[in-house]
């Protein structure tokens, strides 16, 4: 398991900003619905999103492992206990989630979970509960409270249509081709390893935890989910109508997508410090509410995101 000196620090992450974003909205109002990270292996998805955990919360997410069991997930008895007749539950992942520091539940390669797990998961970060029945019996909810983030390599099989279209927010991670970008991240990756960018000395383990939100503006973010939670910040008129005509030019499927763009918007309003969202907020987080819910049939895969898609958004600014 990674510790906290194992991870890139958030402001040495290069580019990224789509997912930058996402996550950032998805701090300030989680009503957004969570966030998928797609794409190639080695595109520094995992690490940019503990990066983010750590400068927010000052710890690494709770993180689902690959083949965690339906106990793990959900909860069950503590067999050992139980056999010594104490009938103890331990909790599991998700309420574990809800109680730490960063609210935030991280599922890597999530399109290789069990679908019913997903469905699970992606419910009680809609509702707030969790709900389960298990072996025919009901088992009493319990509140939760946690910003799902998954990731996912669209190479190794896409999730169904229904389960992307319950992403709030995802963001289509490109490789960095130009030479002068990968020499960038060679050198910050290889600098942050050997201690060279101050990073991981020990007078600077003493002094300032690695977490140390450089880049981020924690007390912005902080405030703008404050002022969210406080009902301060409302869309115009103006606002509200882009987001209908966009998802109906995209022939999105139900409303999901105009309310996405609409929580994220007043998101991006108060992180700058308005009281209304206009449209220019939904022009910077369009892209990431609607790339995953144009009509493109029964595929679970992500076609790219176009300059003509752009230009359809842009149209309307």
């Amino acid at each position: 398991m990674s510790s906290h000196h194992d991870v890139l620090p958030y402001d040495k992450i290069v580019g990224q900003e789509d997912l930058k974003l996402a996550l950032e909205i998805a701090y300030v109002n989680p009503r957004v619905g969570g966030v998928l990270a797609a794409g190639q292996r080695g595109t520094a998805k995992t690490t940019t999103v503990r990066a983010f955990a750590l400068a927010i919360a000052g710890e690494l997410p709770v993180t689902l492992p690959i083949g965690a069991t339906e106990d793990r997930v959900l909860g069950g008895w503590q067999i050992d206990k139980l056999m010594r007749g104490d009938a103890t539950r331990q909790d599991g992942l998700l309420v574990q989630a809800s109680h730490s520091k960063a609210k935030m539940l991280y599922v890597d390669e999530i399109n290789l979970l069990d679908d019913y797990l997903v469905d699970i998961i992606l419910d009680a970060v809609a509702t707030g509960n969790l709900d389960v029945q298990r072996d025919h019996l009901a088992e009493a909810g319990r509140r939760v409270d946690f910003t799902l983030v998954g990731t996912m390599n669209p190479d190794e099989g896409g999730l169904r249509p229904q389960l992307l279209d319950r992403f709030g927010l995802v963001a289509v991670v490109e490789p960095v081709e130009d030479m002068a970008g990968r020499a960038e991240i060679v050198r910050r990756v290889f600098d942050f390893q050997w201690g060279q960018d101050g990073s991981v000395t020990e007078d600077t383990k003493v002094r300032a935890p690695m977490w140390h939100p450089l880049g981020l503006d924690v007390e912005n973010l902080s405030h703008a989910r404050v002022l969210l939670r406080g009902g301060e910040v409302r869309p115009s008129g103006a606002t509200v109508d882009l987001c209908a005509r966009l998802a109906a030019m995209f022939q999105t499927s139900g409303h999901r997508a105009e309310l996405v763009m609409l929580n994220a918007a007043v998101a991006v309003a108060a992180m700058r410090g308005s009281d209304t969202a206009d449209p220019e907020d939904v022009h910077k987080v369009a892209k990431l509410a609607l790339v995953h819910r144009r009509s493109r049939g029964e595929s679970g895969t992500l076609p790219a995101w176009t300059d003509e898609d752009q230009a359809k958004v842009e149209q309307w600014l």
